[in-house]
């Protein structure tokens, strides 16, 4: 990206593992958001649509990844909220073998859009809520997600489905921009048997241009006793 963004564009480029990326998206939060509400949608609070930004948090992820590429070269992978896609893709460039999952479709279409338009083997991209997991228990090495809790709502099935979807001796790695949620969420993880250690930090500059950089955390996650 060569300077934060002043206005909403439906195409822009960062820099992520070396290398820069295009993506694509079909328009930004707030028109998005106002259409469902005009449209009288009674599900509306279900599926607000964030995916459709590329947040602070999915960057410093994304940079996280690539300091771990060994680490996770070759070993299944679990992306939480994939979004239009930027750290499924960036997992997979890296050598993972990754699953992104999102609970809006149309934030699948821009994730497969996306992996074409940069020329990286496409990840498996499947739909799921993740109060209803559809992947097979203990199948993945690392879970992943960058800035997916809004609301105290969706701590427990995060941390319910990362104990699904997480092999034995797996981590979880969350990246998080200082939501207080996030600190309702770490006091929660003893009561699910969950460990946590802040593994990085970061100072990153959002999407859209503001008079700060934003503050983001990286937490990794393992079961208690691993």
């Amino acid at each position: 990206m060569s300077g934060p963004l002043t206005a909403y564009t439906p195409e822009f480029h960062i820099a992520a593992a070396g290398r820069d990326w295009v993506l694509r998206r079909p328009s930004d939060f707030d028109s998005l958001w106002d259409d469902m509400v005009a449209d009288g949608r009674a599900d509306a609070d279900e599926h607000i649509p964030y995916w459709t930004e590329l947040w602070p948090s999915s960057l410093v992820l994304s940079s996280w990844l690539e300091a771990s590429r060994k680490s996770i070269a070759g070993r299944c992978c679990l992306d939480l909220g994939c979004g239009i896609g930027l750290t499924a893709l960036v997992g997979t460039y890296l050598g993972a073998d990754v699953v992104g999952i999102d609970y809006e479709t149309d934030a699948l279409h821009y994730a497969t859009l996306n992996a074409s338009l940069n020329n990286v083997s496409c990840p498996a991209f499947v739909a799921m809520d993740w109060r209803r997991p559809c992947v097979a228990q203990g199948s993945f090495d690392f879970v992943w997600g960058g800035d997916i809790m809004y609301e105290r709502r969706f701590v427990e099935p995060v941390l319910k489905v990362c104990s699904h979807a997480l092999k034995k001796g797996g981590r979880v790695w969350v990246a998080e921009p200082g939501r207080s949620v996030y600190d309702f969420f770490l006091r929660a993880l003893p009561d699910f048997g969950w460990t946590g250690r802040k593994v990085h930090a970061a100072k990153v500059d959002a999407l859209y241009a503001q008079t700060c950089k934003a503050d983001v955390a990286i937490w990794e996650l393992a079961r208690a006793g691993s």
